[in-house]
């Protein structure tokens, strides 16, 4: 039941949408540590996924990064112009390029995980350790078993 004592409405129980506005929530609330580091949400999600990998397909990094193909070149064009990143073509394949991160693109993003970090440790300050765990283990689980259905 909802607060005005009425049945819940389609949304209120609905996961997709449960999941998409607690990312936006979450999302939007760190969007203001982007701006301030004239950052978008997309080489944001570039960046710290080049953090942790390097010389990354562009396929592969798509699927990471949650962007279609087209749409991830065009952010990575703008990335190169700022030397955050740099295409790597094989020699093999001239068409198969990899994308790795430039000693700016990793400055860069360094302060922005600490402070994603600081950000996420913001938000789950009310869920004790084992609540903060299970919750990601379930979100971890749901991404895992819908791959697997793919």
């Amino acid at each position: 039941m909802t607060a005005d004592n009425q049945e819940p409405k389609f949304l209120d129980d609905y996961l997709a949408y449960l999941l998409a506005r607690a990312s936006h929530m979450v999302s939007e609330d760190f969007s203001p540590t982007l701006k301030a580091n004239d950052i978008d949400r997309a080489q944001w999600r570039i960046l710290a996924s080049l953090s942790d990998l390097d010389n990354v397909a562009i396929g592969r990094l798509a699927r990471i990064v949650l962007l279609k193909q087209p749409t991830l070149t065009k952010v990575l064009d703008r990335m190169e112009k700022d030397n955050l990143i740099l295409r790597q073509h094989s020699r093999e394949d001239r068409r198969s390029v990899k994308i790795a991160i430039t000693e700016t693109g990793r400055q860069k993003v360094q302060d922005l995980v600490t402070e994603a970090k600081a950000h996420e440790k913001k938000i789950l300050e009310t869920y004790s350790s084992d609540e903060q765990e299970d919750l990601k283990n379930t979100l971890k689980t749901l991404i895992s078993r819908l791959n697997d259905l793919r």
